[in-house]
C-alpha cells in the first residue's frame, strides 16, 4: 500500500508533528506477540493534554484492541471526554 502523497514531517505545524511522535513513542508499548504488528496512538484532549495507547494482541483474534480504542478508553477513564485530533503510527516493517 503506497499512498498518493508524502509529506515531511517538518512541513506540519508544531502540534501535529507532536501528536505524530508522540503516537511512535506509543507505538514502543504495544503487545503484539501473534502478528508483531505494532501500532500506536495519540490522542489530543480538548484541554491540550496527550493521551497514548497501542495495540493489545489476544490469542482470540477478537479479543484484540486496537491502539486507538486503548488511547479514547485512557482518556475516558481520566475524565477526557472531548477530544481534538488522533495520530496513529504503524510499524510497517516486516519481519
Amino acid at each position: 500500500m503506497t499512498a498518493e502523497k508524502l509529506i515531511e514531517i517538518e512541513s506540519l505545524n508544531k502540534e501535529a508533528q507532536e501528536l505524530i511522535r508522540e503516537s511512535i513513542e506509543a507505538r514502543k508499548m504495544a503487545y503484539t506477540p501473534y502478528s508483531n504488528f505494532k501500532v500506536g496512538a495519540a490522542l489530543r484532549c480538548n484541554d491540550g493534554t496527550i493521551i497514548r495507547g497501542c495495540n493489545i494482541e489476544n490469542s482470540s483474534f477478537a479479543a484484540t484492541i486496537c491502539a486507538e480504542r486503548t488511547a479514547i478508553s485512557k482518556a475516558i477513564s481520566d475524565g477526557k471526554l472531548k477530544f481534538q485530533a488522533i495520530a496513529v503510527a504503524a510499524d510497517m516493517t516486516r519481519q
